[in-house]
């Protein structure tokens, strides 16, 4: 092994050497993914951010002087090897290489639990508290680089459309929502809150801006451990100046359209890995009134009243097959959701939507009130403290535009996507009820 001082560079990704690299000398840097022997051959599989190339060690094949340090190495041991690329159809990508020299960079010193190659692995909990190993496997990398298409291709949309990225504060005085779902902390000399929502800042950036958009973390201390809740979560938050709940809720299904074919034309391996074929969607998506859900629930045999919420093991039990994917449901009782949410005439519905995945929320959006006296109203008819939005309240008295906007779960979106069972699996560092570490 070369234990000069000299930084070895990286000449190849594995994406770009293939059966046209032939012959040529390259320098791959990257950890290994596993090991394997046979007779007197051991084959390596090196791994980079692109994906893996095959390493083979053949005794008479590389120098002598390397065989002490072969002896050391085990998965997940980080390497960087220099050697000839030959072409070989039984091994994966029909290459291999054979080493002429290597440099171990840092050598692994325990066995690791996590199988690189598993989809499920060991139980969740083992795999959260060695996150970073965990994220290795091609499983979770496929989730992640799909995650990463997303926040592109919304971001690209949004643009287009004519929207200005924003970014609010995530310490704030008040409750967004009212509520007793936040974190209290410790801001100097008096106590604050982590944000529920930048939904109060995105409204008045409307008066600014007219359309805003934000994608960042929002904090809810929810003591729930479903495979459906986090404690931080990542909104995608859109607000829109001069239009209403129907608007927006067509931004939003064709910003859902734009990214999922970005996502079949991007992420082609990747879904292919998690063996995911995404359906064609039907435009626009089907819209359901909370009257019409209502019923259909109680001719099912379900137990609800007009003005309950509907809940998540209710919707899996409706046999509709407009509702196993995108769909909205529109018009809920005015008295279920937020203050600024907008009432229609009657004063029992409102102007608000969710868009729903099967049985999963995915988001919710709604007309905002921009009348000063008509919010006051609603806040005290939800028992708010008006004083405690002063903040907020105080810039409705110069010219409040209407406006319109939605929240959509990022890591929901992520499971509606990719068939993951549990949402942790779509979080690097999930946080929640019971982990606060890593």
């Amino acid at each position: 092994m070369n234990n000069s001082n000299q930084t070895w560079k990286r000449t190849h990704y594995s994406k770009i050497i293939d059966t046209t690299t032939n012959g040529r000398e390259v320098t791959i840097i990257g950890w290994i993914s596993s090991i394997r022997e046979h007779s007197n051959i051991k084959f390596l599989t090196v791994n980079d951010r692109f994906g893996s190339i095959q390493v083979i060690l053949k005794k008479g094949e590389y120098p002598e002087s390397l065989e002490s340090e072969i002896s050391k190495i085990k998965d997940h041991t980080a390497i960087a090897i220099k050697g000839k690329v030959r072409t070989e159809p039984k091994a994966p990508n029909g290459i291999e290489l054979i080493p002429n020299d290597f440099r171990i960079l840092s050598l692994a010193n325990k066995n690791s639990p996590i199988v690189i190659q598993s989809r499920k692995g060991v139980g969740i909990d083992t795999r959260l508290d060695l996150r970073a190993v965990d994220l290795r496997r091609p499983y979770l990398q496929s989730i992640f680089n799909i995650r990463y298409t997303v926040l592109n291709s919304c971001r690209e949309f949004l643009r287009q459309e004519g929207f200005i990225e924003v970014n609010t504060p995530k310490i704030i005085a008040t409750a967004t929502e009212g509520g007793a779902t936040l974190f209290p902390i410790f801001y100097y000399d008096r106590e604050a809150f982590l944000t529920q929502s930048p939904q109060l800042y995105k409204e008045q950036l409307t008066m600014a801006f007219e359309n805003v958009f934000e994608i960042g973390p929002i904090f809810r201390a929810e003591p729930s451990r479903t495979n459906r809740h986090l404690s931080e979560a990542t909104s995608i938050d859109v607000e829109k100046a001069y239009v209403d709940y129907n608007d927006v809720s067509e931004i939003l299904e064709r910003m859902i359209l734009f990214l999922w074919n970005e996502i079949k034309d991007k992420n082609k391996s990747h879904l292919e890995y998690l063996k995911i074929q995404l359906p064609d969607l039907s435009f626009p998506f089907k819209r359901y009134t909370y009257s019409d859900l209502i019923e259909k629930l109680q001719r099912s045999g379900q137990s609800i009243e007009w003005g309950d919420d509907i809940s998540q093991q209710k919707l899996s039990k409706v046999d509709d097959k407009d509702m196993k994917l995108f769909y909205f449901i529109t018009d809920w009782p005015t008295s279920i959701k937020p203050f600024y949410v907008r009432p229609k005439p009657t004063g029992t519905e409102c102007e608000s939507f969710d868009l729903m995945y099967g049985d999963l929320e995915l988001s919710s959006g709604s007309t905002r009130i921009h009348d000063k006296d008509e919010l006051i109203e609603r806040m005290k008819k939800q028992g708010l403290n008006i004083d405690a939005f002063d903040f907020h309240l105080k810039v409705f008295d110069y010219g409040m535009p209407p406006h319109a906007g939605f929240g959509l779960g990022l890591e929901r979106l992520m499971m509606s996507m990719c068939g993951v069972d549990n949402i942790r699996d779509a979080v690097l560092f999930p946080r929640d009820i019971d982990r606060l570490s890593p």
